[in-house]
Order: structure tokens, then C-alpha cells, then sequence
């Protein structure tokens, strides 16, 4: 479902990294997330949301320049 906040996710299998890109341009690098939590993400109704709740609170990140 298209977000508001979130332009697109990919993932990173070997590394673990969850890569957001968003609607305003920037584009952070979530570490250690589980490709469980990136398929559900793909799945949720509002990836911003899931962001929010679920990826910001337990897992690293950088912005990626």
C-alpha cells in the first residue's frame, strides 16, 4: 500500500539492513532487523506507521548520504 511518509523499503539479506527510502528524500539504514520484520512491514497497511512502532523503537540506524 502506498505511504504518505514511505517512498520504498529494500533489504539486505546478508547484512541485515532494512534501507527506507522516503518521500522527502532522505534515506536511512535500519541494522540487525530480522527479515521477519521486513516482510511484515512490507505487508502492513501503513509501512509509516510500522516504522514508527515496531523499527524505530528496537532497532539502530544512519542516515545514508
Amino acid at each position: 500500500m502506498p505511504s504518505s511518509v514511505v517512498s520504498s523499503v529494500n533489504y539486505d539479506a546478508d547484512t541485515h539492513t532494512l534501507r527506507v527510502f522516503f518521500v522527502s528524500g532522505s534515506v536511512y539504514d535500519y541494522k540487525n532487523v530480522p527479515l521477519k520484520i521486513y516482510e511484515q512491514m512490507k505487508r502492513a497497511s501503513s509501512r509509516g506507521t510500522f516504522l514508527n512502532r515496531v523499527i524505530k523503537a528496537r532497532f539502530g540506524f544512519k542516515r545514508v548520504k
